[in-house]
Protein backbone atom coordinates (compact mmCIF):
# COMPACT_ATOMS: atom_id res chain seq x y z
CA UNK A 1 0.00 0.00 0.00
CA UNK A 2 1.57 3.51 -1.28
CA UNK A 3 0.95 5.95 1.55
CA UNK A 4 1.07 9.33 0.90
CA UNK A 5 2.13 11.94 3.53
CA UNK A 6 0.50 15.56 1.61
CA UNK A 7 1.67 18.00 4.32
CA UNK A 8 0.50 21.81 4.73
CA UNK A 9 -0.17 24.28 6.92
CA UNK A 10 -4.51 25.68 7.21
CA UNK A 11 -5.60 27.54 3.81
CA UNK A 12 -3.43 25.87 1.33
CA UNK A 13 -6.09 24.17 -0.87
CA UNK A 14 -5.07 20.59 0.82
CA UNK A 15 -9.27 19.51 1.31
CA UNK A 16 -9.72 20.35 -2.60
CA UNK A 17 -6.33 18.15 -3.45
CA UNK A 18 -8.11 15.42 -0.89
CA UNK A 19 -11.15 15.34 -2.47
CA UNK A 20 -9.26 15.06 -6.08
CA UNK A 21 -6.98 11.60 -4.84
CA UNK A 22 -10.18 10.86 -2.56
CA UNK A 23 -11.96 10.88 -6.20
CA UNK A 24 -9.94 7.49 -7.14
CA UNK A 25 -11.22 4.36 -6.77
CA UNK A 26 -7.95 3.15 -5.40
CA UNK A 27 -7.27 5.46 -2.87
CA UNK A 28 -8.87 5.96 0.89
CA UNK A 29 -8.21 9.25 2.99
CA UNK A 30 -7.50 10.66 6.10
CA UNK A 31 -8.77 13.95 7.11
CA UNK A 32 -6.11 15.57 9.40
CA UNK A 33 -5.28 12.77 11.65
CA UNK A 34 -3.61 14.74 14.42
CA UNK A 35 -6.13 17.13 14.67
CA UNK A 36 -7.40 15.91 18.16
CA UNK A 37 -4.16 15.17 19.17
CA UNK A 38 -3.20 18.83 18.75
CA UNK A 39 -6.28 20.08 20.64
CA UNK A 40 -5.82 17.81 23.54
CA UNK A 41 -2.31 18.57 24.06
CA UNK A 42 -2.35 22.19 23.59
CA UNK A 43 -5.60 23.26 25.12
CA UNK A 44 -6.16 26.19 22.28
CA UNK A 45 -9.81 27.33 21.50
CA UNK A 46 -10.49 26.24 18.26
CA UNK A 47 -13.87 25.79 16.89
CA UNK A 48 -15.63 22.73 17.84
CA UNK A 49 -13.02 21.96 19.81
CA UNK A 50 -14.71 19.71 22.22
CA UNK A 51 -16.24 17.70 19.96
CA UNK A 52 -13.46 16.89 17.98
CA UNK A 53 -11.34 16.04 21.35
CA UNK A 54 -14.44 13.89 22.34
CA UNK A 55 -14.97 12.11 18.72
CA UNK A 56 -11.27 11.16 17.26
CA UNK A 57 -8.23 9.78 18.54
CA UNK A 58 -6.00 11.68 20.84
CA UNK A 59 -3.56 9.17 21.85
CA UNK A 60 -0.59 9.49 19.96
CA UNK A 61 0.46 5.88 19.58
CA UNK A 62 -3.29 5.35 18.01
CA UNK A 63 -2.91 7.80 15.63
CA UNK A 64 0.32 6.37 14.60
CA UNK A 65 -1.23 2.83 14.36
CA UNK A 66 -3.93 4.12 12.33
CA UNK A 67 -1.93 5.90 9.93
CA UNK A 68 0.78 3.38 9.40
CA UNK A 69 -1.50 0.24 9.00
CA UNK A 70 -2.19 -1.15 5.46
CA UNK A 71 -5.71 -1.58 3.99
CA UNK A 72 -5.49 -4.18 1.42
CA UNK A 73 -8.94 -2.79 0.11
CA UNK A 74 -7.12 0.16 -1.51
CA UNK A 75 -3.68 0.83 -3.57
CA UNK A 76 -3.20 4.25 -2.11
CA UNK A 77 -3.73 5.88 1.25
CA UNK A 78 -3.65 9.83 1.06
CA UNK A 79 -3.04 11.69 4.27
CA UNK A 80 -3.87 15.17 4.82
CA UNK A 81 -1.52 16.33 7.76
CA UNK A 82 -1.34 19.82 8.89
CA UNK A 83 2.05 21.10 9.95
CA UNK A 84 1.55 22.57 13.17
CA UNK A 85 -0.68 19.51 14.45
CA UNK A 86 3.14 18.35 14.67
CA UNK A 87 3.75 19.54 17.86
CA UNK A 88 8.06 19.36 19.44
CA UNK A 89 7.06 16.34 21.66
CA UNK A 90 5.45 14.53 18.71
CA UNK A 91 6.97 10.87 18.07
CA UNK A 92 8.16 10.98 14.32
CA UNK A 93 9.20 7.46 13.67
CA UNK A 94 6.74 6.74 11.65
CA UNK A 95 7.61 9.51 9.27
CA UNK A 96 9.80 7.89 6.79
CA UNK A 97 6.91 4.90 5.90
CA UNK A 98 4.91 6.69 2.82
CA UNK A 99 5.86 9.29 0.74
CA UNK A 100 6.48 12.97 2.24
CA UNK A 101 4.57 15.58 -0.02
CA UNK A 102 4.42 19.66 0.31
CA UNK A 103 1.95 21.49 -0.11
CA UNK A 104 2.84 25.54 -0.30
CA UNK A 105 0.77 28.77 -1.03
CA UNK A 106 1.33 32.30 -1.00
CA UNK A 107 1.52 33.37 2.70
CA UNK A 108 -0.98 36.35 2.04
CA UNK A 109 -3.52 34.26 0.43
CA UNK A 110 -3.13 32.15 3.48
CA UNK A 111 -3.54 34.70 6.20
CA UNK A 112 -6.33 36.80 4.83
CA UNK A 113 -8.04 33.00 4.51
CA UNK A 114 -7.18 32.26 7.91
CA UNK A 115 -8.36 35.09 9.72
CA UNK A 116 -11.83 35.01 8.34
CA UNK A 117 -11.82 31.24 10.24
CA UNK A 118 -9.95 31.71 13.16
CA UNK A 119 -7.95 34.00 15.67
CA UNK A 120 -3.85 34.51 14.76
CA UNK A 121 -1.80 34.48 17.45
CA UNK A 122 1.36 33.26 15.73
CA UNK A 123 3.29 31.71 12.68
CA UNK A 124 2.70 28.93 14.55
CA UNK A 125 -0.55 28.90 13.59
CA UNK A 126 -0.42 28.63 9.99
CA UNK A 127 1.97 25.80 10.15
CA UNK A 128 5.12 27.74 8.25
CA UNK A 129 7.79 27.12 10.37
CA UNK A 130 6.58 23.63 11.66
CA UNK A 131 6.61 22.66 7.54
CA UNK A 132 10.14 23.78 7.23
CA UNK A 133 11.06 22.20 10.15
CA UNK A 134 9.44 18.95 9.13
CA UNK A 135 10.87 19.68 5.24
CA UNK A 136 14.37 19.92 6.85
CA UNK A 137 13.66 17.01 8.86
CA UNK A 138 13.44 14.46 6.18
CA UNK A 139 16.41 16.02 3.87
CA UNK A 140 14.80 14.55 0.69
CA UNK A 141 17.42 14.81 -2.35
CA UNK A 142 14.26 15.34 -4.54
CA UNK A 143 11.28 16.96 -2.44
CA UNK A 144 7.98 16.88 -4.16
CA UNK A 145 6.50 20.54 -3.37
CA UNK A 146 3.46 21.43 -4.67
CA UNK A 147 2.17 25.19 -4.94
CA UNK A 148 -1.33 25.65 -4.65
CA UNK A 149 -1.12 28.67 -7.59
CA UNK A 150 0.82 26.57 -10.34
CA UNK A 151 -2.14 24.01 -9.48
CA UNK A 152 -4.93 25.66 -10.20
CA UNK A 153 -3.09 27.25 -13.35
CA UNK A 154 -3.29 23.75 -15.34
CA UNK A 155 -4.71 21.39 -13.22
CA UNK A 156 -4.25 17.95 -15.78
CA UNK A 157 -0.84 18.72 -16.32
CA UNK A 158 0.01 19.42 -12.64
CA UNK A 159 -1.55 16.33 -11.53
CA UNK A 160 0.25 14.46 -14.01
CA UNK A 161 3.31 15.17 -13.20
CA UNK A 162 2.94 15.08 -9.15
CA UNK A 163 0.95 11.53 -10.21
CA UNK A 164 4.95 10.50 -12.30
CA UNK A 165 6.57 11.54 -9.29
CA UNK A 166 4.81 9.65 -6.96
CA UNK A 167 4.66 7.23 -9.03
CA UNK A 168 1.31 6.47 -9.94
CA UNK A 169 -1.08 6.33 -13.41
CA UNK A 170 -2.94 9.55 -13.42
CA UNK A 171 -6.59 9.45 -13.59
CA UNK A 172 -8.79 11.62 -14.97
CA UNK A 173 -11.50 11.41 -12.04
CA UNK A 174 -8.97 13.48 -10.21
CA UNK A 175 -9.87 16.66 -11.96
CA UNK A 176 -13.72 16.86 -10.73
CA UNK A 177 -15.61 15.02 -8.09
CA UNK A 178 -19.04 15.62 -6.70
CA UNK A 179 -20.31 18.81 -4.40
CA UNK A 180 -20.53 18.39 -0.79
CA UNK A 181 -19.45 16.79 2.61
CA UNK A 182 -17.96 13.50 3.22
CA UNK A 183 -17.78 10.57 5.46
CA UNK A 184 -14.26 10.93 5.52
CA UNK A 185 -14.59 14.98 6.39
CA UNK A 186 -13.64 15.95 9.49
CA UNK A 187 -16.90 17.10 11.61
CA UNK A 188 -14.93 20.72 11.73
CA UNK A 189 -15.69 20.79 7.94
CA UNK A 190 -19.28 22.92 9.11
CA UNK A 191 -16.32 25.78 9.96
CA UNK A 192 -13.49 25.20 7.45
CA UNK A 193 -14.94 23.48 4.24
CA UNK A 194 -17.80 26.06 3.29
CA UNK A 195 -15.59 27.02 0.03
CA UNK A 196 -15.20 23.56 -1.05
CA UNK A 197 -17.86 21.69 -0.56
CA UNK A 198 -19.55 23.94 -3.40
CA UNK A 199 -16.68 22.54 -5.84
CA UNK A 200 -16.63 20.15 -8.55
CA UNK A 201 -13.02 20.83 -9.03
CA UNK A 202 -10.14 23.28 -8.93
CA UNK A 203 -10.68 26.38 -8.90
CA UNK A 204 -9.60 30.26 -8.06
CA UNK A 205 -8.45 33.23 -8.75
CA UNK A 206 -4.62 33.12 -8.73
CA UNK A 207 -4.02 36.84 -9.89
CA UNK A 208 -6.41 38.15 -7.31
CA UNK A 209 -4.13 40.61 -4.88
CA UNK A 210 -4.04 39.76 -1.36
CA UNK A 211 -3.45 42.85 1.10
CA UNK A 212 -2.30 41.36 4.60
CA UNK A 213 -3.84 43.51 7.64
CA UNK A 214 -0.86 45.64 9.65
CA UNK A 215 -1.82 43.42 12.35
CA UNK A 216 0.12 40.57 11.05
CA UNK A 217 2.53 42.13 8.71
CA UNK A 218 5.14 40.44 10.97
CA UNK A 219 4.12 36.93 10.43
CA UNK A 220 3.73 37.65 7.23
CA UNK A 221 7.08 38.74 6.70
CA UNK A 222 8.54 35.42 8.63
CA UNK A 223 6.05 33.22 6.84
CA UNK A 224 7.41 34.93 2.93
CA UNK A 225 11.01 33.39 3.78
CA UNK A 226 9.97 30.25 4.08
CA UNK A 227 7.58 30.34 1.55
CA UNK A 228 10.40 31.33 -0.93
CA UNK A 229 13.25 28.90 0.04
CA UNK A 230 10.48 25.76 -0.44
CA UNK A 231 8.94 27.52 -3.33
CA UNK A 232 12.35 26.91 -4.78
CA UNK A 233 11.43 22.80 -4.93
CA UNK A 234 8.38 23.59 -6.34
CA UNK A 235 6.95 21.32 -9.46
CA UNK A 236 6.99 23.78 -12.42
CA UNK A 237 4.53 22.93 -15.44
Amino acid sequence: MIKIFMWSGPRNISTALMRSFENRTDTKVYDEPFYSYYLKNTNLDHPMKDEIINTYPYDENEVINLITKNDDKYKIFYQKHMTHHILDKTNLEWINKGLNCFLIRDPAKVITSYIKKNSLRSIKDVGFKKLYQIFKLLNLKEPIVINSDYLLKDPQKYLKILCQKLNLDFDEKMLNWPKGYRDTDGIWSKVWYQDVISTTTFNGNINKEYNVPKDFENIYKECQEIYEEINKYSIQV
